[in-house]
């Protein structure tokens, strides 16, 4: 045997590494080192550092600051008392929530299903993104408490008028994730199909619509936080037809109910937080072997 046949030899793969190299793990082996842990650890320590120092400013405020107007915000224990261990109090709050988060599903789907497509649309066709892209940004910029009365009065008070709401505040994410992951794409790919005569829709389904599916994803999940707020407002100025947490919202600032209150924006704010995650783990499950979707 030569040097140069030893040198050309590869490695036996070892127990610890069966692929033959501690390269060839890549990011997946990364995140099996030992320092895995400490990097979650990481992950999560400062987050909840962050929480306790945000109750002891609230404690601060509301037992020393406030004193006997504390009403104005009650401490944190007196919040879970009223609100989540109060029986009555926990159904109404949950009962809310559970109309609120119907809504804001039923309007985060149609702005997905409308984004994408409109997306879609302005790729394909420079001429329908030049003609109807600048009325998508004077969408996001209009005030929508400017729009929410002639909502209702166009269609009523009801979960239709509160679903429309939600769809003119999470659209314009979707719209405009879609549209720069569809434009996004490598100009070598593009060059790619092209030599081999692929069509328009071959480029579309096979190239374009994978390459975006991360910022698509992205899309997702802020439209999915945003949905949450334009189901709170809608509820908060319709006060007919079936309350949400909106409308619990308005009944406890006039009742001056400061506990029932900080209970139903914590529970809303949770609500939020579950449609965000629900469609971070969707984005994992879809893109996560191939993209490190944070």
């Amino acid at each position: 045997m030569t040097a140069a046949d030893t040198v050309a030899a590869p490695a036996a793969p070892s127990a610890e590494d069966p692929s033959g190299g501690a390269a060839s793990g890549g990011p997946a082996a990364a995140r099996r080192s030992p320092g895995g842990s400490r990097s979650r650890l990481s992950l999560w320590v400062p987050p909840l550092v962050v929480l306790g120092v945000i109750i002891a400013a609230w404690y601060f405020v509301s037992l020393v600051v406030l004193g006997r107007r504390n009403y104005l915000l009650p401490p944190p224990h007196t919040v879970i008392a009223e609100s989540f261990l109060d029986t009555s109090i926990l159904v109404d709050i949950l009962d809310a929530t559970w109309r609120t988060s119907q809504v804001a599903l039923a309007g985060l789907g149609a702005a997905i299903v409308i984004g994408v497509i409109w997306a879609i649309a302005m790729s394909q066709a420079r001429w329908v993104e030049r003609s109807t892209f600048p009325y998508a940004v004077l969408l996001q910029c209009t005030p929508i408490l400017a729009l929410v009365p002639l909502i209702g009065f166009w269609f009523g008070y009801d979960f239709l008028a509160r679903t429309i709401v939600c769809v003119l505040i999470a659209l314009f994410p979707m719209v405009s994730n879609t549209l720069f992951g569809l434009q996004s794409v490598d100009q070598a790919h593009r060059e790619l199909f092209a030599l081999q005569g692929a069509g328009r829709g071959t480029v579309l389904a096979k190239l374009e619509l994978p390459a975006a599916l991360p910022a698509i994803f992205a899309g997702m999940r802020i439209s999915a936080g945003l949905s949450v707020v334009g189901a709170i407002v809608g509820d908060f100025f319709f006060q007919r037809g079936t309350p949400g947490i909106g409308a619990l919202l308005s009944k406890y600032v006039n009742r001056l109910e400061g506990a029932h209150l900080f209970g139903a924006i914590i529970a809303a704010a949770l609500l939020g937080v579950v449609i965000f995650g629900l469609f971070g783990l969707i984005a994992k499950a879809a893109i996560g072997r191939w993209y490190d979707f944070a």
